[in-house]
This record gives C-alpha cells, structure tokens and sequence, in this order.
C-alpha cells in the first residue's frame, strides 16, 4: 500500500514554509491485523525513508512480537510525514565546544492540516479493522481534542473520525463511518518516563486479547 505520488507532493507543498524536513511515506499492507498512527519521523527515519525504525521503533518491534506480529503484518503511519525539528546546542564531548543541532519536536497544529490529507487517505483505503494510536498526537488527530491518552489508553474506542473536509479553510468534520481506535502511549514515551511501561504493557496485553479474540490475522498468512 502506498499513497498517490500526488498526494505526497500535495503534502510536501503544503508543509514546505514549515520547520520541518524530509517525508515519509506509510508502510504495510492494504489490509492489515491493525494500523498503528503515530506523531511524525525523527531524525533516523527521514535519512532512511522506514517509519519508526530508530530508537522508539525498535521499542514498537518488541510490541509488536509481544502481540505475535511483524513489521509485515501492520500499516505504520504518523499524523504528519516531515520531521518537526527545534533548534538547540550540544557539547561535542571531543572539543568541548557547543554546537547548534536539530531536535525533535511535537508538530503544531497547521504541520498536522498540511498532511491531513494524507492520513484521511490512508484511513479511507488501507481497511485496517483497528486502529492503534500511539501517544496524544496521533489520538487527538482522529478521536478529538477531548481524548487525552493518560485517560483512555487500553480502551476501545468505536466513533466517527475525523477527516480535513477544507483544506483551504482548515477545518475538520467527522466520518460518516464508525471506527474501532485503540489508544496507547508512544514508545517513545517509557524513555523520559519510565512508570508508564507498566500501563503501556497492560494496553499490549488488552491489545493482544482484542487481536485474539477477533481472529485477526495478515490475509497472506
């Protein structure tokens, strides 16, 4: 599954006056066990092109063995495909001298309308039967402002999302079809909090009764 070329220079286009670099596309198939949505690409994966493949995704790889997947097996996206970055100063431990470097940073409000559009196709065509957000961003962005992950990880969400109806004037409106979202922490979230590991491993074990139950399965195997 891959999204339209058009769509993805529609999406650089509109993200382009931002502080953000690169793009990355979504990866998996059209008919996934689950899809899993999280924030936006950090450094090692706009160099690379793979969504969550550096220190965050190999946490999300020991979730997904945990639930007996692979990277085959689902669809990985994020709520924005550019990296939001920050500027800030680093010690470089060799010279001592401090030097400006890029960091990650949360997507504001507009970088996430700016690629809108791609996440509602993705929504719209990949056909996953669960949607598994990780962290706020990714939740906000489809369930509502109102959702806060520290309130509603490990529940299953059944609701309407929500989709960028004008991308000119910016506003959301919701879907006419119903979808089954489940909330959980980002795993990035366990490196500056570690409590959060324990709830994050009850919401894999919900997650992983949800998967069992339902007899889901990727339809090659």
């Amino acid at each position: 599954m891959r999204i339209p070329e058009s769509l993805a220079k529609q999406g650089k286009e509109r993200i382009k006056d931002y502080p953000v670099e690169g793009f990355v596309y979504g990866e998996g198939p059209e008919n996934p066990v689950i899809m899993l949505v999280g924030e936006a690409p950090g450094e090692t994966e706009i160099h690379n092109g793979i969504p969550f493949s550096g220190r965050a995704g190999k946490e999300l790889m020991q979730s997904l063995e945990f639930l007996g997947l692979t990277r085959d097996d689902v669809y990985i996206t994020s709520a924005v495909r550019s990296r939001p970055y920050k500027w800030g100063e680093k010690k470089d431990r060799s010279t001592g001298e401090m030097i400006k470097r890029k960091y990650n940073r949360a997507p504001t409000a507009g970088e996430i309308k700016a690629h809108a559009a791609i996440l509602d196709y993705e929504v719209k065509n990949v056909r996953a039967p669960l949607i598994v957000t990780l962290g706020n961003i990714g939740l906000q962005r489809l369930a509502g402002k109102d959702k806060k992950v520290t309130q509603v990880h490990g529940q299953l969400l059944k609701q309407p999302v929500q989709y960028l109806e004008s991308p000119d004037a910016g506003t959301f409106s919701w879907t006419e079809e119903t979808y089954e979202i489940f909330p959980t922490f980002h795993p990035a979230a366990i490196f500056y909090n570690r409590s959060l590991e324990e709830k994050l491993t009850e919401d894999l074990k919900t997650l992983k009764n949800l998967i069992e139950q339902r007899g889901l399965k990727h339809e090659n195997k």
